[in-house]
């Protein structure tokens, strides 16, 4: 059993290399062994290309060729059994005569869902399924809990003073060091979609891109309408595709509906970004996985000279169970859990 885990956390640390750019396909490693010896490696690169059982198996050389049917293949995620972009896994594996496949988790999509297990075993695979099952659903916790709940996996950031204040009113400024703000474009790139409010957009102009890390740009969602945003911000540059969500000018679209929308374009997680009255909706209608909470270790004042307190835009009011607490220079960084929220499966 020992080896079965050696070569799942192999699978693991592969499958991690497509973060960033599988989605919304989940993300998967795969290792083809032969007497304890790895012939073959392959992970998923990137949504709609080849999955990682056809990286896997092209990768093994071509003196170790004939050794393909006497191998085991471990792979993260059940292999798939239905056409989509890309053909079946499950007929590959049968095509190369492979007779053992060990699994960490079966796949929720409703197109898998156990089918290719069912169709390998039929065909006299040996299948061993549930190897460190947990470490696999947390790799891929976005996507299980999209397949499950029909719902994209909810993610909210912010960043705050010491004394709990976003920022002021119509100004842009920087509250946490550059290395924070490297943390959050590596969670955008983890996120098939951000989400901020219009007013974020004129206060801000914000690209909300991931330049300063690489990974796949999210898709841009707004709340609000286009009106009164000036033509030439970046919201509106082709480079990323964007759109706006709004019931109309004079009513709020409710967050249960806006959810509903995003999961209806096949959006699997959302980064929420703010600005403090949308973060706060999620947060009230309990919209909401984990939250990533940046504070830095100065007050409001000694950031901004603004006299003005009024103008001040307090942080969210928020409570979760507490998973990772760190530290890059003077920001801490929290990691919380929604207790409340839906689970994986």
């Amino acid at each position: 059993m020992e080896k079965h885990f050696t070569y799942m956390r192999r699978c693991f640390e592969l499958a991690k290399l497509g973060n960033g750019f599988a989605a919304p396909n989940p993300m998967v490693g795969a290792v083809l062994v032969y007497e304890d010896k790895i012939i073959g490696e392959g992970y998923h690169q990137r949504y709609g290309k080849a999955h990682a059982e056809v990286n896997c198996i092209n990768s093994v050389a071509l003196e170790n060729k004939l050794l393909i049917p006497f191998s085991t293949l471990y792979v993260n995620l059940e292999p798939c059994a239905h056409h989509g972009k890309t053909p079946p896994c499950a007929d590959l594996i049968l095509e190369q005569k492979i007779k053992k496949i060990v699994i960490a988790n079966e796949d929720n999509f409703s197109l898998v869902n156990g089918k290719g297990i069912e169709k390998l075993r039929k065909n006299g695979v040996e299948v061993i399924t549930d190897i460190l099952a947990n470490e696999g659903k947390e790799i891929n916790k976005k996507f299980f809990y999209f397949n499950h709940h029909k719902l994209p996996y909810i993610t909210l950031k912010f960043a705050q003073t010491a004394d709990k204040y976003l920022g002021i009113q119509q100004q842009e400024i920087k509250i946490t060091n550059a290395l924070s703000q490297r943390y959050v474009h590596h969670l955008r790139a983890e996120n098939q979609a951000i989400l901020v409010g219009k007013n974020t957009i004129l206060a801000d102009n914000p690209r909300l891109d991931v330049r300063l890390v690489n990974g796949n740009n999210p898709i841009r969602i707004v709340l609000g309408n286009e009106e009164n945003i000036p033509k030439d911000f970046n919201i509106f540059n082709s480079e990323i595709e964007t759109f706006f969500l709004f019931e109309n000018e004079h009513k709020k679209m409710k967050i249960d509906k806006i959810v509903q929308q995003i999961a209806g374009k096949n959006i699997i997680s959302v980064l929420v970004e703010g600005g403090a009255d949308v973060l706060q909706q999620f947060i009230d209608a309990n919209y909401w996985n984990e939250a990533h909470i940046l504070t830095n270790s100065r007050n409001m004042k000694a950031i901004n000279k603004e006299k003005n307190e009024h103008k001040f835009i307090k942080a969210p009011i928020i409570s979760g169970t507490l998973e990772q607490s760190f530290t890059f220079a003077d920001d801490q960084i929290q990691v919380l859990k929604n207790p409340n929220a839906l689970s994986l499966t």
